[in-house]
């Protein structure tokens, strides 16, 4: 689908309130096929690849989230859909942030997934954590290092940033350096949704300035990643949050535990 400067690879399927699934680094919107086929059961599910990743186009610049947001929701006109609950892991949980903060009425639910928010609460302190080196990890020199290596680079982040490596197969990974490997893809994450997170910090204070989100959200962290932190993070940015913990699990909830996900994804999103 057209959006600026570019075009994004959405799918669309089933019949009833509408759900966006929104991925992160290291994934693209395959990540929540677990999710999707029972949801789309009942409801319209839309999942989409983020700006310069998975099968989206690869632009130069837009990769602000708050200019996200804005592409999000000309998709979600453009379907003629109004109102989404909202689902998101990591990077997308940013772009779902600015999306919530500027189109309020247009969220009824956030689940937000194991990743904090540039600008809000403990960010400053996250950002001194060794684990995220490759937030300021960019440049023409690294390209070319991971040029070829993309396979290595993500086994970095499966292997430290999960419970079990093990949890995330062997199919899985060759199946992600591959749509890594494409070209301009580490550039766009790297010089693109990393990079952008400075302004996005800058932007998310403006926001939140103007008050908390209003609608329900559910925090969920994995036990062995941000855990029951992510609730008390998220409740800087929203008023009506609460948390829950995946067991036995890392960063990579829909890879390590999709049932558990699943489960109180679903429990959540059909709540009256």
């Amino acid at each position: 689908m057209p959006v600026s400067g570019g075009t994004q690879y959405v799918r669309v399927g089933g019949q009833g309130p509408a759900v966006l699934l929104l991925h992160g680094f290291g994934d693209t919107g395959d990540m929540w096929v677990p999710l999707a086929e029972v949801l789309v059961k009942d409801h319209t599910v839309i999942v989409l690849d983020l700006r310069g990743m998975g099968l989206s186009s690869h632009p130069e610049g837009g990769y602000e989230k708050t200019a996200q947001a804005r592409d999000m929701a000309a998709i979600l006109d453009e379907l003629g859909i109004q109102e989404i609950a909202l689902v998101t892991h990591d990077i997308g949980n940013m772009v779902g942030y600015a999306f919530a903060a500027l189109y309020p009425q247009r969220v009824t639910k956030w689940v937000v997934m194991d990743a904090s928010l540039p600008g809000i609460g403990h960010w400053d302190d996250q950002l001194k954590n060794p684990k995220v080196w490759h937030f300021n990890f960019r440049g023409p020199d690294v390209e070319r290092l991971v040029a070829g290596r993309e396979r290595i680079l993500l086994d970095r982040f499966y292997n430290e940033l999960s419970a079990n490596p093990a949890r995330i197969d062997e199919q899985t990974r060759d199946h992600y350096a591959a749509l890594y490997a494409r070209p301009g893809a580490i550039h766009n994450a790297f010089s693109g949704q990393f990079a952008a997170f400075a302004q996005d910090a800058i932007d998310n204070q403006e926001l939140l300035a103007k008050g908390k989100l209003p609608m329900p959200v559910l925090a969920i962290g994995g036990d062995h990643s941000y855990g029951a932190r992510l609730a008390t993070e998220i409740a800087f940015a929203a008023a009506n949050v609460r948390g829950a913990v995946i067991s036995d699990s890392g960063h990579w909830i829909m890879e390590e535990q999709p049932e558990q996900a699943t489960a109180l994804i679903l429990s959540f999103v059909d709540s009256k």
